[in-house]
């Protein structure tokens, strides 16, 4: 047995102590569902935010992301992923009975586009904080084009209770404080990156695109053609997480360290003071004219195009940096699902439990610093998986060493049904294990993934994207309207619309500066640094 599985199995044996299970019944998590609104045959809408879905700018639940039709509901972290289910699907039954005949977009990749300049870049009125979203937006569009901002995804948060913290230091060995509470987490998003690759295999719903996302597109993927005009690989699983989809060049070449809090933190920081080139051109406030927020290689934070993220939620004009040095690390944003499309809201109860399970596995298993190198290889795994993820016997890089992604699941399935017996434990329940079991089974037939699923339909009838898409969007529509509330009533819901409105006025009538000095003060604001801490 080697020092890593010992280390493993301890940690796993460990868990079934009383303190350690009632901590495991803590874990909390949220979701972020992104879907675009659209019209009856296709089209993206061109109308406003709903003004019956409130304030995007001031909502807790319901806002845009990139563009004014691109919706991003928001579910609270809860320790009950049942109710987590409930709450999203309440969301979605409020908003599709307040957007007229429009639809929810159930897939990840957009369609019926044919001209950027219909995606409208979200508004979030005339307050300085909704000016700067706006602009950022801008920005995007100029670096990297609106049909990439268009794009929807699954966010998934996931946190340990304090009290989990507490027990983990004790085992092993260190003092728990917030700055250890990071550092493990760390250790988990380390391993996270090694293994991620597994989650566009289980969940990756982009095989295919429509051949107006590709429009003046450079790139040398052997695509082949089915329907009128979509476009696929027959062994993609994620096309939104390739070099296609959510993915910029110009980061690529950011050497972003996920060893300690302090590094992280500071080439972040980096990139958002280190000009540019490609980006120089777009003006940053010369005279009012703002293309962008600024000419350097990220905007801001959130500009960084990563699988996972550590979180600090923000306060009022808080940086995220900031809020990571001053308080630490709150929870984790798994940020390489698609939108399951074989689900009306857009992620499934299954998804919940395995994603549980895997991040328990990513910190109960040793994590050694990554390098460049290693940095590297995981980057080269996941985007083989992207492209390739169910050809038989595809190749993967292990620890330097040459495996098969078969191989190599395998092992990690070991391990899973391992920790779903835990959680089962903690929990009172078999959900974990089903969980495991059942995607478990995609690894012996790829057919079962849900890209294998949506491909054979396109193949087996000859069928768009698009089409298939709004054949989706029309049954999950009535799905919506047929949802019963659960934990928001629709009362709640309009109070909730009618409250974002007052509170988004209230922070337009508060402003006592000009955009310039907003902007220029916002930028200029001390950073805060670890030995405030």
């Amino acid at each position: 047995m080697t020092v890593n599985s010992t280390c493993f199995n301890e940690r796993l044996a460990a868990l079934k102590s009383p303190e350690f299970l009632l901590a495991l019944t803590q874990i909390k998590r949220g979701v972020e569902r992104e879907a675009l609104r659209i019209k009856p045959n296709g089209a993206l809408s061109q109308e406003p935010h709903p003004k019956a879905l409130g304030s995007a700018l001031t909502h807790d639940t319901i806002t845009t992301d990139f563009s004014e039709s691109l919706l991003e509901f928001i579910t609270p972290p809860e320790s009950s992923a049942a109710k987590s289910i409930t709450q999203l699907q309440d969301v979605h039954k409020y908003t599709i009975d307040n957007i007229g005949d429009e639809q929810i977009w159930p897939l990840s990749m957009p369609c019926f586009i044919e001209d950027e300049a219909h995606i409208p870049i979200a508004y979030f009125g005339e307050s300085n904080i909704g000016k700067m979203k706006r602009v950022y937006r801008i920005g995007l569009k100029n670096r990297y084009g609106s049909m990439m901002q268009a794009i929807a995804g699954v966010h998934f948060n996931f946190s340990f209770s304090d009290d989990f913290w507490k027990q983990w230091a004790e085992l092993n060995g260190t003092e728990h404080s917030q700055d250890q509470t990071s550092a493990d987490y760390f250790s988990l998003i380390r391993n996270y990156r090694r293994y991620c690759w597994i989650i566009p295999f289980l969940y990756g719903a982009s095989p295919a695109l429509c051949g107006s996302f590709l429009k003046g597109k450079e790139h040398a993927l052997p695509f082949e053609k089915v329907g009128k005009g979509t476009y696929y690989m027959p062994y993609a699983t994620s096309l939104r997480m390739s070099d296609l989809g959510y993915t910029s060049a110009e980061q690529s070449s950011l050497k972003i360290c996920y060893n300690q809090l302090d590094n992280y933190v500071r080439l972040l920081r980096g990139a958002m003071d280190t000009p540019s080139n490609r980006f120089s051109s777009f003006a940053a406030g010369d005279g009012g004219n703002y293309q962008q927020l600024s000419r350097n290689i990220l905007q801001i934070e959130n500009e960084l195009y990563s699988p996972i993220r550590p979180k600090q939620p923000t306060q009022s004009m808080e940086k995220p940096t900031d809020a990571l040095v001053k308080r630490g690390i709150s929870y984790i944003e798994v940020r390489a699902l698609d939108v399951n499309p074989f689900s009306p809201i857009g992620i499934s109860q299954t998804q919940f439990d395995f994603l549980d399970v895997f991040l328990l596995t990513c910190l109960l298993k040793p994590s050694a610093e990554l390098d460049e190198a290693q940095l590297n290889e995981a980057k080269d795994n996941m985007n083989s998986v992207v492209l390739e993820g169910r050809k038989p016997n595809l190749a993967l890089v292990r620890d330097n060493e040459e495996t098969t992604l078969t191989a190599w699941a395998s092992s990690l399935f070991d391990e899973f049904e391992q920790v779903a017996e835990i959680l089962d434990l903690a929990n009172d329940t078999t959900r974990y294990s089903d969980a495991v079991a059942a995607e478990s089974k995609k690894v012996a037939n790829p057919a079962l993934t849900p890209s294998g699923v949506l491909l054979e339909e396109l193949l087996k009838h000859d069928k768009d994207n698009g089409v298939y898409g709004l054949e989706l969007a029309a049954r999950y529509q009535e799905e919506m309207k047929g949802f019963a509330y659960q934990q928001t009533t629709q009362a709640m819901f309009k109070e909730a619309a009618e409250t974002s409105l007052a509170a988004q006025a209230d922070v337009e009538a508060a402003d006592t500066k000009d955009f310039d000095s907003f902007i220029r003060d916002y930028f200029n604001e001390p950073l805060a640094n670890s030995t405030n801490r």
